[in-house]
């Protein structure tokens, strides 16, 4: 399980983007005389934050090794609130255009995978040193 702070940023992302894994991937079958061709790519990111907010994306920046505090992402970012364990749901909305034998289409396909993340308070306490 992951750890965050409550209002420092948190980042998204699709782990090792490739063709494969976030598009496009283009595809070509024949049989008969006739072809057909199908190319599918991402449309877009949902992620269910387990707060029930959701926040829509790309494919997000990957955390950089950073001595910066709390940077904030430049396209895929969100702040907890409140401290907590929450669930995570990322729901990646593929579309698969197809076109052969004199005709068209969109198959839409959506994929999904979850992780786990504790959202810590930080608190601070200040104690006056005396003065001599």
């Amino acid at each position: 399980m992951s750890l965050g702070v409550v209002g420092w940023n948190v980042w998204m992302w699709v782990d090792a983007a490739s063709a494969t894994t976030y598009g496009p991937v283009a595809k070509s079958v024949s049989a008969g005389g006739y072809t057909v061709t199908a190319t599918a790519e991402v449309a877009e990111v949902v992620w269910d934050m387990g707060n029930g907010d959701t926040i829509s994306c790309g494919k997000g920046t990957p955390y950089p090794a950073t001595t910066e505090k709390d940077p904030e992402s430049p396209d895929c970012g969100y702040h907890y609130t409140h401290d907590g364990r929450y669930t995570i749901t990322a729901t990646t909305h593929w579309n698969i255009t197809w076109t052969g034998i004199g005709q068209s289409g969109v198959i839409p396909m959506e994929l999904t995978a979850t992780g786990h993340l504790a959202i810590a308070e930080i608190q601070v306490l200040n104690i006056p040193v005396e003065q001599h």
